[in-house]
């Protein structure tokens, strides 16, 4: 027998059932919960994973504890939330989106896994991969924005950098895709609130970007806390043992989310915590995160015939399986003994750096004030983000340091050294005093340009963070108000985790950037862009609404029956504000300024299987050296099934210097313009189609010609 059919025959129900109880560490809480005496779990063999637990000496010393003290001497799973870097804290993943890098995202995840398995940690609880179109949803701070091909891309380069070449490596993290599915989409933007989304919805939007992690090796799935049209994601056995395991062939390992399998008893379909263990044992959860309800509730469901000991032991094997791909039986101490710390410190944060400057996404620039000419010599930094360097971390920092983390006053004094920096917060972020306004407003008096820092707080995004008002918190906006009237150029940063409706300060500011939360190096990496040190890239992955009561908003929308059309009272419109986004899919600005023609498909007709070559010259128009990014949609003009006006299916950036013209070229496969057809089964259908190629998914920029696919 092999080592793990061993161990199986070896243990006994309780220690199987050990081997799926995952427990929350003493040194940190993520959720409700109650923590017991898990060094006393650890040496009878009742717990099997640990969640929060980081450092390679208490790794080390609770690994000890199972491998050395317990009967069987199976190792522990250790797992961490490290989702945007572990102690070299990156961009946030919605702004780390922005960068439309798949290199970069695999960069960043591979930096982190270095770091946290440094620290002990074997197994992260990411990528995150919720589509999401609502930004009143905390969490959509954690995601890929709007857009599903996006998220595909995301999920493949995250997995691969996390994971590495080989799972059993020293500096390898497993990763663990989340959260399983379609909880970007839950009523009203409100945390934890039920899905209902048709099936079509589900497997053209929400499906794809698991497909994606599933294909590029991802060792574990987490399920969703909501329920999906009434059936709880932890139990729903006909996604995650029907479409997950039997359709997609997923292998690995389900966790269920902190505490969930416990709030199946909350959601109506457990009356308790035997029935509740018993469904999402069913469903294929393996390891239950927290709820303590496999341990107390899997014996009685065997007695009572509610799962069999075959059903145990193929989680257990899963379970088991992970840790042997991990190397943890081999050696249990290979993580936390790789590297002494801050071997590759600097280079992980000139990468920080880099990617920050990269996420700044150029949102206005109506008077050109940028970049601030080196020749600057006064400026006022106002508001209440200037100088917040925790904030700068943003929600899920990990082990990421607030005193590590470059704040923007930092970063533009280390940049502009002969330039006189006059600071003042004005309000607090959620504060209601307004005195300090007037102290604010007096320091702008002998500036040259005022830099106006406004936004959310980094605890008002992520979990738990969902907003029903997406403007400025507090007295900001009397902050900013006083500072417009003053008639000096202002240019307007805006930290945040999620698109804030502002069409009031856009029209105001002479340049609005968003800067998102950009990590620990926001503060160089805000300053490369404001002095021209870098030419702004970043591109929005996200439609970013005018006004909350237009979401949820998005550029994949199906033609209507009646299309928004400008003064037709009976079209899809509003009658308050316009239909279309304040700032659509794809778009930012640049230093530069780019210009697309001669824009080609050939052939203009083609078969199954065959190629179309799709090509675009691309001129900088400007003296400016900046990288263009373009957008490759597509649209079927008739098909069985009304298709979305626009779908991306490819991105391509070029650098271009000063006057330069250069050449973007895409090989569109056929196959990309398959679809799932009336019975929700792929079909390709013979016909035109419409392809695009612009700068963002605003029609009036984008070029169009027209192929056909023939029999």
């Amino acid at each position: 027998m092999g080592r793990i059919d061993t161990l199986l025959a070896a243990m006994t129900i309780e220690e199987k059932i050990g081997q799926l109880n995952m427990v929350a560490s003493t040194l940190a809480v993520t959720g409700p919960g109650q923590l017991g005496d898990i060094h006393e779990g650890i040496r009878t063999g009742r717990i099997g994973s640990l969640l929060n637990h980081w450092g390679a000496d208490e790794v080390h010393a609770v690994q000890r504890l199972a491998v050395e003290e317990s009967r069987l001497g199976v190792p522990l799973l250790l797992g961490l939330d490290v989702i945007h870097g572990h102690r070299t804290i990156f961009p946030v993943p919605l702004a780390e989106a922005c960068l439309f890098a798949p290199d970069l995202w695999e960069k960043t995840a591979r930096a982190a896994a270095e770091e946290a398995t440094q620290d002990g940690v074997a197994l992260t609880f990411a990528p995150m991969l919720d589509v999401a179109r609502d930004p009143r949803w905390g969490r959509i701070v954690e995601g890929p924005g709007e857009d599903s091909w996006v998220a595909s891309q995301i999920a493949a380069a995250k997995t691969l950098g996390f994971q590495g070449q080989d799972l059993a490596a020293a500096d390898s993290l497993a990763a663990t895709a989340k959260h399983f599915c379609a909880y970007g989409a839950v009523t009203a933007g409100r945390e934890y609130a039920s899905v209902d989304v048709s099936e079509r919805t589900l497997r053209e939007i929400y499906l794809p970007p698991f497909s994606a992690a599933v294909a590029a090796g991802t060792a574990a799935v987490m399920p969703a806390f909501i329920d999906l049209a009434g059936a709880p994601m932890t139990a729903n056995a006909p996604l995650l043992q029907g479409w997950l395991r039997r359709e997609l062939g997923f292998e690995g390992v389900l966790i269920s989310d902190y505490n969930a399998v416990a709030e199946l008893m909350n959601h109506g379909v457990a009356a308790d915590a035997v029935e509740a263990a018993a469904l999402a044992l069913k469903a294929g959860v393996d390891i239950d995160m927290t709820s303590d309800c496999y341990v107390r509730g899997l014996p009685e469901a065997l007695k009572r015939g509610l799962v069999t000991m075959a059903e145990i032991d193929v989680s257990v094997r899963r379970v088991l399986d992970l840790k042997d791909r991990l190397g943890l039986f081999d050696d249990p101490y290979r993580r936390g003994s790789a590297w002494p710390h801050g071997a590759r410190d600097a280079e992980r944060r000139e990468l920080a750096r880099e990617v920050g400057r990269r996420a700044i996404v150029l949102l206005t620039h109506r008077a050109a004030i940028l970049p601030l000419p080196p020749e600057i010599r006064r400026i006022a930094l106002i508001g209440p983000l200037a100088a917040a360097s925790r904030e700068m971390l943003g929600p899920w920092a990990s082990a990421g340091r607030a005193q590590d983390a470059v704040s923007i006053l930092e970063g533009l004094e280390a940049a502009l050294p002969q330039c006189r920096i006059d600071h003042a917060p004005g309000v607090d972020i959620a504060g209601q005093d307004t005195e300090g306004i007037s102290a604010a407003v007096d320091l702008c008096a002998g500036a040259e340009v005022v830099v106006l820092c406004l936004g959310e707080a980094a605890a008002m995004s992520g979990e738990a963070a969902s907003r029903a008002d997406l403007g400025l918190p507090g007295r900001q906006r009397e902050l900013a108000d006083a500072i417009f009237d003053l008639g000096k150029p202002v240019v307007v940063l805006l930290s945040s985790g999620r698109p804030l409706t502002l069409p009031w300060l856009f029209e105001r500011a002479d340049a609005v950037l968003a800067t998102w939360f950009l990590g620990g190096e926001a503060g160089h990496a805000v300053a490369d862009v404001l002095t021209g040190r870098f030419n702004p890239t970043g591109r929005l992955p996200l439609s970013w609404p005018r006004l909350v009561g237009q979401v949820p908003i998005f550029y994949r929308q199906r033609p209507t029956g009646r299309p928004t059309k400008a003064g037709e009272h009976y079209s899809s419109s509003y009658l308050d504000v316009p239909a279309t986004p304040q700032f659509p899919f794809g778009h930012g600005l640049s230093y530069s300024r780019f210009a697309l023609f001669d824009f080609k498909c050939d052939p203009s007709s083609a078969k199954a299987g065959e190629f179309v070559e799709v090509s675009v010259t691309v001129a900088n128009d400007s003296e400016v050296d900046g990288e263009a990014t373009l957008f490759l949609f597509v649209h079927d003009l008739v098909a069985s099934v009304a298709r979305p006006v626009l779908e991306l299916k490819g991105v391509r950036k070029i650098d271009l210097k000063g006057r330069e013209r250069g050449r973007a070229t895409w090989r569109l496969s056929t196959g990309d313009l398959s679809f799932l057809g009336p019975n929700l089964n792929p079909v390709l259908e013979s016909g035109r189609f419409e392809i695009h190629v612009g700068q963002s998914a605003d029609p009036a920029g984008l070029l169009t010609e027209v192929i056909e696919l023939t029999p």
